[in-house]
């Protein structure tokens, strides 16, 4: 297969993101002297300003570190919803629909997770990682295609709110391709938290980043948020700003191979991605030709079966009591395996085996188009040390009002609840919804770590599954791993509203040979075609370390304007 570009070696530390400038600031902290945590955050605050199309300052930001002495810990970088919105809103007064705007807001976790994982584990100052993304903000950049072209798609929706249309249809128009990107309310804003911290400092590192937390939670910018959910109709409260915190837990984890792969909790969709990996496994795949019939088939069929427990089971487990242990367990992924016919597709989402009752009847809609998501970015470094750090953070900013005078979007991240509190991802006040970004992890066999992630909503794990196994079966280098084709089920319903089922759809990007779909349709999938190069099947990046040759490496997916840089 031709690769579009190298992998990328080096032999002190590696970053690698979902855009060549945020890649580029995550490596100037690296080469100033900061940890993999330091970095992340760096490059993961400034993602918000590069991508402020997919990602949001105030969004979500879920993150995995390793630090090199081997303990690693989640920060679920997701947040809640107003402790006072009434549990039967959307049913009673929307006719079961969440509406665009403030309704969706949860309490907006980023910045909170990004100042976690500074006080856990970084070494330097909110301002110094948050620098590089003032800077872009308040000096610009170029407009790429990937965002000219969401801004082009949404027109209608960023000019439905005037703080929308001032920052992303300047002069009344979507931007062109080459021209400056300035984001000046989100430049004063940073600000704020910088100047907060650095009038603390005198107290020490730990006090300036409180205070710049209080900036975000407590101070200015919490009333000034506080105060449009209330002029809207929204719910978020200063009681809620106030009293959130990311939770910080430790990772789920499967064997695979003599490899230990991490993934995130049940608050988020990493179980799906540590399922499906253990049902291709006990299935099986030596034989079985890279992108032939057989092996989509068999990966195909194995994620449907994983998503299907995600429909079941997968919730807040502070509401949910989800069976994960069961749901990875010896005996319940045989019998997901015993369950594939390998010469014929199952015609939809797989039945439930776990608990007793009826299956449940997804609450779904039946659209022309599959849902493409709201917006998510990725950010992966290891650093000389040998600490990792992985975050998806994330929050599209067409989907809900910018808060006036402060540039940003508040999470919207409601939208991936149900509004049937039944559901495991039912909504209800104080619960998290079940969030699509998943950072994840492989703690190699021979001693290596890689961070490995991607946006892409329910294709997330069906990319980073898709990669693992370019890397660790077929033994593919990491750029070639990342761009070889790919395919993504659809059978299942979506994370996203209004939760779109496609019972039998099978999405191929173009390169996959016209026999292998030929193949496909007659074992009964529903056969999509993709481009040949798609940002809908994800943008995988990922660092890998390799202790017997003291050598790292890294890849980006083209697929985005994703870049990775090392030396």
């Amino acid at each position: 297969m031709i690769q579009t570009r190298p992998t990328i070696t080096g032999t002190r530390h590696a970053v690698a993101a979902g855009h060549y400038l945020a890649a580029s600031a995550g490596f100037s902290v690296l080469e100033a002297g900061g940890n993999a945590v330091d970095a992340a955050c760096a490059a993961g605050i400034a993602l918000g300003v590069l991508q402020p199309d997919i990602v949001s300052v105030a969004g979500v930001a879920p993150i995995m570190i390793r630090m090199a002495d081997g303990r690693v810990e989640t920060i679920a970088g997701l947040g809640t919803w107003p402790a006072s919105i009434p549990p039967d809103l959307f049913r009673e007064k929307h006719g079961g629909k969440m509406p665009p705007g403030v309704l969706r807001t949860v309490v907006p976790a980023a910045p909170d997770a990004w100042i976690t994982a500074l006080e856990r584990h970084g070494t330097m100052s909110f301002g110094d990682v948050a620098s590089f993304a003032r800077r872009f903000a308040a000096e610009g950049f170029a407009v790429y295609a990937l965002l000219a072209s969401n801004i082009a798609k949404h027109e209608r929706e960023y000019a439905r709110w005037d703080a929308n249309a001032a920052v992303f249809l300047p002069g009344g128009r979507p931007p062109a391709v080459g021209e400056k990107f300035v984001q000046a309310d989100l430049a004063r804003s940073l600000d704020y938290m910088i100047e907060q911290e650095r009038a603390a400092a005198k107290h020490g590192r730990a006090a300036g980043l409180a205070a710049a937390r209080n900036a975000f939670y407590r101070g200015d910018l919490a009333r000034e948020i506080t105060a449009y959910q209330a002029r809207e109709g929204g719910y978020l409260t200063m009681e809620d700003m106030a009293g959130y915190r990311s939770p910080v837990e430790a990772p789920l984890s499967v064997n695979w191979e003599g490899h230990r792969v991490l993934g995130c909790g049940p608050w988020c969709q990493g179980p799906v991605l540590l399922e499906a990996l253990r049902i291709v496994e006990r299935a099986g795949l030596n034989g079985l030709a890279h992108n032939s019939a057989g092996y989509i088939h068999l990966v195909a069929e194995s994620l449907k079966a994983a998503f299907a427990d995600r429909e079941y089971h997968v919730g807040d487990p502070r509401f949910v009591d989800v069976p994960v242990e069961v749901m990875l367990s010896d005996a319940h992924v045989a019998r997901r395996v015993a369950a594939i016919d390998h010469a014929r597709a199952h015609p939809g989402m797989p039945e439930r085996l776990i608990g007793l009752g009826e299956d449940a009847d997804p609450e779904v809609s039946r659209e022309i188009e599959p849902p493409i998501e709201a917006g998510t970015s990725y950010v992966s470094v290891v650093d000389r040390w040998g600490n990792a750090a992985s975050a998806t953070p994330s929050d599209g900013s067409w989907t809900g009002p910018l808060v006036p005078g402060l540039g940003f979007l508040v999470s919207g991240r409601g939208s991936q609840n149900r509004v049937d509190p039944a559901h495991p991802a039912g909504f209800a006040p104080g619960k998290r919804p079940r969030l699509t970004p998943s950072p994840a992890m492989v703690e190699l066999r021979g001693g290596g770590i890689m961070p490995f992630g991607t946006p892409g909503n329910d294709v997330q794990p069906q990319a980073m599954l898709q990669v693992l196994l370019n890397l660790l079966h077929f033994g593919m280098e990491p750029q070639a791993a990342i761009e070889a084709p790919r395919f993504a089920t659809y059978a299942y319903p979506s994370s996203s509203a209004p939760h779109d089922y496609f019972p039998g759809r099978l999405a191929l990007e173009g390169r996959i040979p016209t026999e292998v779909r030929r193949e496909l349709t007659a074992r009964g999938h529903a056969v999509a075609d993709w481009p040949d190069w798609t940002s809908v099947a994800g943008c995988v990046e990922l660092v890998r370390t390799d202790p017997a040759t003291g050598l790292i490496s890294a890849g980006a997916d083209p697929r985005r304007p994703a870049y990775a840089i090392a030396i």
